[in-house]
């Protein structure tokens, strides 16, 4: 609670200041907290912490200005991720001298945004809607694109398989069509029970009716081999739009769910983060710490800008400025769900997989304290910001 309340007073991001309480805590300082990477308590808070933070993202955009942007989104959470992860392997295969199968795997594993991260920023940084949105939505969809070509990465590098870049388009199509399913479903049954004229005998219940639907989505998404984060997401937009499928809420009952929602996802902001940082390995990181810098650097300042002109610049119906791309270009950070895909490595014991944990927790680290703490500032100098 002190964190939130001196990020608050410093103006910036709290999951800034959570990362550096979990840092200065944790087993490689104060060692009042070492929960260990491969717990169950761990997978726990980060999954379902995460998925909480992203159904809370989702329920907060707005279909109306998703239909201006959409083409964006698309190109930016497939092509996107493949641009990141291509530009970042290549800068690693020759500032590290990994094979180019290790490179292009660390490449991969960082390839992908982290909606638990940006969503806490724009609840905090408000700027103009569909630059947030659309920032916020590439998040949570591509998180399926980034694991999908990290494990058809690591299929090759371990031997076990060739890329076929049908089968990846085919899979990628699989999980998001799934998930956006298994969201849609759920989203329009909890609308049902706690917002129809009639029928809403679960409206006292309405927070409880939310958590449990969180829960559910992942879990049926998994289930069905899908992506669980964004089934949470599609989940959050249909509830947080139920008004354009028919569905009101007394004002009493809304205002009581949004500040259930409220702080429900801050506690979840505050376990996530201050664990991760608990979960920072110096001992790892500075195995490669100058060449991972270097790699991160060129990350932050080659391949996220080259990715965003590209993408979005193709999208001429949205008629992105100048401003609005340059800004999009900073913000991307690293977090939650690269992390758990370099723990995961780790545990398979991936070839490079300890060079690509360190450099992913720089990454984490860089663009958490970088580039999270100055979105406020950079909003202002271009513009963007909303009173």
């Amino acid at each position: 609670m002190l964190s939130g309340l001196l990020a608050k007073k410093i103006k910036v991001p709290d999951v800034a200041i959570f990362l550096i309480v979990g840092i200065l805590i944790g087993p490689e300082l104060a060692g009042l907290v070492d929960v260990k990477a491969d717990s169950a308590i761990n997978q726990l808070i980060l999954i379902f912490g995460s998925c909480y933070i992203l159904f809370d993202g989702g329920a907060s955009l707005k279909l109306k200005v998703l239909k201006e942007v959409w083409i964006t989104i698309l190109i930016i959470s497939t092509l996107g991720v493949l641009i990141t992860a291509a530009v970042t392997g290549v800068t690693a295969y020759y500032v590290l001298g990994v094979p180019m199968i290790v490179a292009a795997l660390l490449g991969a594993t960082i390839a992908s945004t982290d909606p638990a991260t940006l969503v806490p920023i724009f609840k905090q940084v408000t700027i103009k809607d569909r630059v947030a949105q659309t920032v916020m939505s590439e998040s949570a969809f591509n998180d399926a694109m980034g694991a999908i070509v990290t494990f058809t990465v690591l299929g090759i590098a371990m031997g076990a398989g060739e890329f076929s870049l049908a089968a990846a388009a085919g899979d990628l199509l699989t999980q998001a069509g799934l998930g956006i399913l298994v969201g849609g479903v759920a989203g329009y049954a909890a609308a049902f029970v706690i917002a129809h004229e009639k029928y809403d005998f679960l409206v006292e219940y309405a927070p409880l009716v939310t958590l449990m639907a969180v829960v559910g989505a992942y879990m049926s998404a998994d289930q069905l081999h899908a992506s669980g984060f964004m089934a949470v997401f599609v989940f959050g937009i249909i509830l947080g739009n139920k008004d354009m499928f028919g569905f009101a809420m007394e004002h009493d009952e809304e205002k009581r769910l949004e500040e259930y929602v409220l702080t429900t996802a801050l506690i979840m902001r505050m376990f996530i983060f201050i664990l991760l940082g608990t979960q920072v390995d110096f001992a790892l990181m500075n195995r490669y710490l100058v060449g991972g810098g270097i790699v991160v650097a060129v990350f932050m300042l080659v391949a996220r800008p080259l990715t965003v002109f590209v993408c979005a610049g193709v999208d001429r119906r949205a008629r992105w400025s100048v401003k609005e791309l340059l800004f999009m270009s900073w913000t991307r950070e690293t977090g939650v769900i690269p992390a758990a895909l370099a723990g995961l490595l780790l545990g398979m014991k991936a070839p490079g997989a300890e060079m690509i944990a360190s450099v992913t927790f720089i990454a984490v680290l860089m663009t958490i304290l970088i580039q999270a703490p100055t979105t406020a500032w950079l909003a202002r100098k271009l513009d963007l910001l909303v009173d």
